[in-house]
């Protein structure tokens, strides 16, 4: 059993408020949850206007297919145009 953790700071750019944070925060663990087959949460920075630190779990039986799709998750939130990511990092446990 192989098990990785990619956590990803965030800085939500043109974000005013709260609400526009969490529409974005929102927005990224969905569709990240929707398309790849992990756990997703905001878990740390929750109450900061512009930043947020989001993780991603994900559990299989082989290493490489864990490190890749933890890649594409990785890929697809620097994709996200409302958000510019200051850090990215996966662990394997």
């Amino acid at each position: 059993m192989y098990v990785a953790a990619l956590r990803v700071e965030l800085e939500i750019t043109g974000s005013l408020t709260l609400k526009d944070k969490r529409q974005v925060v929102r927005s990224l663990l969905d569709r990240v949850r929707g398309r790849f087959n992990v756990s997703a949460a905001e878990v740390g920075q929750n109450d900061s206007v512009r930043y947020a630190t989001l993780a991603f779990v994900a559990v299989a039986n082989d290493p490489t297919f864990v490190d890749r799709m933890m890649s594409k998750v990785g890929d697809l939130i620097e994709g996200e145009p409302r958000a510019a990511v200051l850090s990215r990092e996966l662990e394997f446990i």
